[in-house]
């Protein structure tokens, strides 16, 4: 018998979850969010929650259904549209103007440029994003920046669970627009919290998400902060995972008798060789790693040769009319030193997106074979592209790595994730 997924709590169960947060958004008395070592951040119903207004909450969850707007591949006026990036209405390469925020960033800090020149030059009243706990450093919080300072305490990528989500309420209280930074499947969840709400929707300024590659579980950075041979979690003043040059180092900051020292890892170390095994396993199923659902999406140059820790190059897409204005606007500024290139420069920068989009179908028709439950998808082209891209060898490799994956993952059953959850969490 094939599972249902009728609730919250078996989004959770079965491993679809994305740890964004929307649900506990809209259902704040049912639900709160928790970080739990080795799932993420991960929704748990309050103490007397009945969970009758799971209805509502399901109806913002991307983990368990996304819908792409269908076009037709080509140009339509000033708007291209691939099966492989959705919509682009145009791409710029650049960098940060201001030195010490390009050199904080992770990828020539275009983004943080972005938020700056939203509160600066837009009116935007904040920028609704993530930055690393004072507390607990190697864990995330939500924050509401309205100044330079507090961007830049927020520069650097952060590989590690967050659900900026679950504090759209200080969206939807804020005396004026706002900015919203997360991950694809985090603007996914918004874009749909905004069809829900039109209190919401008006205070949303501009969306921006980043590339991801997908989001390691706490238990990853747990486990890197090992291999820089620090054994005491409490000792730790500062955890950065990239950045200070690019593609930066992640380097840990923190006391031994009084004394403060510092460790640090490669980028191939420590996201290739450790925190890229701790991914969550929707991350392994999900359509969207580009952003599709924001007004623009921001990434790294990859196209641009690479040596350790030379300054940072973004490449930055619009995807609305209203994020192609912005970042026409950006890159005449002063923010920014920027210009724009052709689309095709995305393929250099993410060559592995079509093979990944091809085989996604492969995985979920594998799941559903298996009666392992699985995300809806309409509008992605997935079969189109898998056909189109994949080899019979690269097909098979596919199909048989997922059934792999069942097992190993223990996808075959429910999980309860949040059994074990992370200490000082909040």
């Amino acid at each position: 018998m094939f599972p249902k997924i009728q609730t919250i709590e078996d989004v959770s169960a079965w491993q679809l979850c994305c740890g964004c947060g929307a649900c506990a958004y809209v259902c704040p008395n049912e639900i709160e969010m928790i970080d739990t070592l080795e799932y993420g951040r991960r929704p748990q119903f309050k103490d007397g929650a009945s969970g009758e207004r799971d209805g509502l909450a399901m109806k913002v969850c991307p983990g368990i259904e996304l819908t792409r707007v269908s076009k037709t591949e080509g140009q339509v006026g000033g708007q291209r549209f691939f099966d492989i990036w959705g919509s682009v209405l145009g791409v710029w390469e650049g960098y940060a103007a201001d030195p010490e925020i390009r050199f904080e960033g992770s990828s020539g800090g275009a983004a943080t440029a972005l938020g700056l020149f939203a509160l600066e030059r837009l009116g935007m009243h904040g920028i609704l994003h993530v930055r690393s706990r004072q507390d607990v450093p190697y864990l995330n919080r939500t924050v509401l920046s309205k100044t330079r300072e507090e961007l830049l305490a927020a520069t650097g990528s952060r590989y590690a669970p967050a659900s900026p989500c679950d504090s759209l309420k200080q969206i939807e209280d804020a005396p004026g627009p706002c900015v919203f930074v997360g991950k694809p499947c985090d603007v996914a969840a918004l874009s749909k919290a905004m069809r829900l709400k039109p209190s919401l929707h008006e205070k949303v300024g501009l969306t921006i998400a980043f590339f991801c590659a997908g989001t390691p579980s706490t238990q990853g950075t747990l486990n890197m902060i090992q291999q820089m041979g620090i054994t005491d979690l409490s000792s730790i003043i500062s955890l950065r995972y990239r950045g200070h040059g690019w593609p930066g180092m992640a380097t840990a900051e923190y006391k031994v008798d009084g004394q403060v020292q510092s460790s640090e890892l490669t980028y191939e170390q420590s996201w290739g060789e450790i925190l890229q095994k701790y991914r969550q396993w929707r991350c392994y199923i999900c359509p969207d790693h580009i952003g599709e659902y924001a007004d623009i999406t921001v990434g790294d140059a990859w196209h641009r040769s690479l040596t350790e820790n030379q300054p940072g190059r973004s490449v930055l897409i619009a995807r609305t009319v209203r994020g192609k204005e912005v970042l026409e606007q950006l890159c005449l500024s002063s923010f920014v030193e920027g210009e724009a290139v052709p689309a095709e420069v995305l393929w250099s920068c993410r060559p592995g997106q079509a093979k990944h989009q091809g085989a996604l179908w492969t995985r979920t028709v594998t799941l559903k074979a298996m009666h392992i439950p699985a995300p809806k998808y309409q509008g992605f082209r997935l079969f189109k592209l898998c056909r189109r891209e994949l080899s019979i060898k690269e097909k098979m490799r596919s199909l048989l790595g997922t059934s792999k994956r069942v097992f190993v993952k223990e996808l075959y059953r429910r999980h309860n994730p949040t059994a074990l959850i992370v200490k000082r969490n909040v």
